[in-house]
């Protein structure tokens, strides 16, 4: 199964041609030639005759590069070349460059796309990427809140905007595919990536998939429900995450063990997939966790039987990073036996990320003796080139250069900043007896409010994980947005004294008490991601607690909560006159300071239980002993002011 012989020699002279074209300008379309007389070149033929004439023509060395996804950093044109790589990812944080501009992504993903396009076939890459909440990995983009934010606008048409938007921000880098939407039922908080499921609903989760046909683009009338699709160069393919049972696992550990009946199972995590499937969904990703002992990576009953035989779904099925190595304990223990259970499992395309070489022979060797049949393979390959075809990438293999504006434009800002309007949960609104703290008066009497927390001031903690990088980051050098803080101080009347103090002391505010109309305090979570989430006490971090006691046990007080999920906070809810959650609201800061001045009300619904101790997890509703803080779909309401 060697290498075409010249393969060095067609890199250089496709790299001329394409850079050739990028300074003609003609780089978004690439149609092309059908006169070789190739039925799979040509797009006026059926979709089932292109997938057939070109997996006829296929060695295996070129089906086993299709089911490959290597890591960007591997990527040059020549070893795509070489081992004709079918896809290519960036992880959490994988880019260009620091700070990137939208210009460098592209050239980095047309130059390994001329090296898929200098093969003997010419079969492009599909390069994918993270991007739950906008597209996070890249400089300026537009972070949008996280899907438990979303969850509480209950609100599936702006899903749907959201995810077009996303599409063409991720576009505006030369990128095709996204690793979203994340379609968890994330049924206990202490879990660490409780904040990329919509609800402890499956019923929410299912509404909120129309997040998809903003990705994809919505299936036209007469269309065919249940096929991959995709509408055109403005849309991405999109991938439902993690298959199944990802949010069920016990204590909430993540890639842990779900224990349910199948009966569970159905009813609670696998009615997202439904709706996925039927919206045209291109990829389905499979959970690192367990389903009562069985790695899901290795489960053929629900991957083959289930998913692809009972639902038909007809896209490729992809494996999380390095999802196959974690089959084994301890990982990569055995490999041969590893590629095996997840391939004869129903896998399509593995996220190998670094060791492609050592799959890619290990692999050729189970096919070459019998181990797995060439039957599998082709049902492989057969899924991804339906996908490749359906989305247009052999006529439009290249980055469309036009595109590059729609990274971070006005337009999805002001869009994110409506869905953290839209997000935000009123869990307390005055102390019996008062009146209500909400909305704010935007002219103090005294002149002076007082603002403290450090997430008030702290761009990272307020986007959360998958922010630049894996786990995100603190501070306000990240990338481009507006503050909590920022939207305060544009929010008040000028000429309005604006304290912030990020853990002011108890000498502080007794002294300055009096000269405070009203504080708004902002604590909560750090950033985090995946297992360094994973959390068993759900405390709100210090000095959160302290400043909480400080302040509002001297001035009245509204606290917003920046967190990915409940915390504990019955402890301070009586010292408070009014309570927020904020979840995760991502860059646009401004949709905090736009309800809690009154210029909209609140009308946000939790989207998950309030527990009062961590002691009652999990607690879900509809649960036999259901005692919460505050009931699922529990938030109070507040009408726009009149200034």
């Amino acid at each position: 199964m060697g290498v075409p012989s010249g393969g060095g020699g067609r890199v250089a002279i496709a790299a001329a041609c394409f850079l050739l074209l990028q300074l003609s300008g003609c780089v978004a379309a690439l149609p092309m030639k059908s006169g070789d007389g190739a039925k799979y070149k040509d797009p006026s033929q059926p979709l089932n005759t292109r997938i057939d004439d070109l997996l006829g023509r296929m060695t295996l060395a070129e089906k086993i590069g299709q089911m490959s996804q290597i890591e960007r950093e591997n990527a040059t044109a020549d070893v795509i070349n070489k081992y004709f790589i079918g896809s290519v990812l960036s992880g959490g944080g994988s880019v260009p460059a620091k700070n990137a501009p939208p210009e460098a992504w592209m050239s980095m993903v047309n130059g390994m796309q001329s090296g898929a396009l200098s093969t003997r076939l010419g079969i492009p890459i599909i390069y994918g990427i993270d991007a739950v909440h906008g597209h996070g990995n890249v400089y300026k983009a537009t972070i949008f809140p996280h899907n438990v934010g979303l969850g509480c606008t209950r609100d599936p048409e702006l899903a749907k905007r959201i995810g077009a938007a996303v599409a063409l921000e991720v576009r505006a880098t030369g990128i095709p595919y996204v690793f979203a939407p994340c379609v968890a039922v994330c049924r206990d908080p202490r879990w660490g990536r409780c904040y990329e499921s919509f609800s402890e609903h499956a019923g929410v989760v299912q509404n909120m998939t129309s997040i998809i046909s903003g990705f994809q683009g919505e299936i036209p009338p007469g269309g065919r429900l249940g096929a991959p699709f995709l509408a055109g160069q403005r849309s991405v393919a999109a991938c439902s995450k993690h298959y199944v049972g990802d949010g069920g696992t016990t204590k909430g550990i993540n890639e842990n063990n779900t224990v349910a009946t199948f009966h569970e199972l159905l009813s609670v995590h696998m009615p997202p997939y439904y709706n996925a499937v039927i919206r045209g969904v291109s990829t389905v990703m499979i959970s690192y966790s367990s389903w009562n002992g069985v790695k899901m990576h290795s489960n053929h009953f629900l991957i083959t039987d289930y998913l692809k035989n009972k639902l038909r779904f007809r896209g490729f099925v992809i494996s999380d990073w390095q999802g196959l190595d974690r089959i084994t304990s301890p990982e990569h223990a055995d490999y041969l036996l590893s590629i095996k259970l997840g391939i004869l499992a129903g896998i399509d395309m593995i996220m190998i990320p670094y060791t492609y070489t050592e799959f890619i022979d290990d692999l050729t060797l189970l096919v070459n003796n019998g181990t797995i049949p060439m039957s599998r393979i082709d049902d492989a390959v057969r899924r991804i080139l339906r996908v490749k075809f359906t989305m247009g990438l052999f006529e439009h293999p290249y980055a469309d250069a036009s595109l590059t504006g729609e990274l971070g434009k006005q337009e999805h800002r002001d869009l994110a900043r409506e869905a953290v309007r839209k997000s935000l949960v009123l869990l307390k609104n005055g102390k019996p007896g008062d009146k209500p703290l909400l909305p704010l008066p935007k002219k103090p009497h005294g002149g002076s409010i007082l603002v403290a927390g450090s997430h008030a001031n702290d761009l990272g903690s307020q986007c959360g994980g998958w922010t630049i990088t894996w786990q995100g980051l603190t501070g306000n050098n990240l990338t481009a947005g507006t503050t909590i803080l920022d939207g305060i101080k544009s929010s008040v009347v000028p000429g309005t004294d604006v304290v912030y103090s990020e853990n002011p002391d108890t000498g502080f505010v007794q002294q300055n008490k009096e000269k405070f109309d009203y504080a708004i305090v902002v604590v909560g979570e750090p950033p985090y991601s995946e297992q360094f989430g994973d959390n068993l006490n759900l405390t709100i971090p210090a000095p959160g607690p302290a400043i909480i006691e400080n302040v509002c046990g001297s001035i009245k007080c509204v606290v917003v909560l920046i967190s990915g999920r409940p915390l504990v906070v019955e402890p301070y809810i009586g010292a408070i006159d009014a309570l927020v959650a904020a979840w995760l609201p991502g860059t646009e800061g401004k949709g905090v300071t736009d309800v809690l001045f009154g210029d909209y009300g609140f009308t946000g619904k939790l989207s998950r239980t309030w527990f009062r101790s961590v002691d009652q997890l999990p607690m879900n509703v509809g649960d036999a002993h259901y005692d919460p803080l505050f009931p699922f779909g529990f938030g109070l309401e507040t009408q726009p002011s009149a200034y």
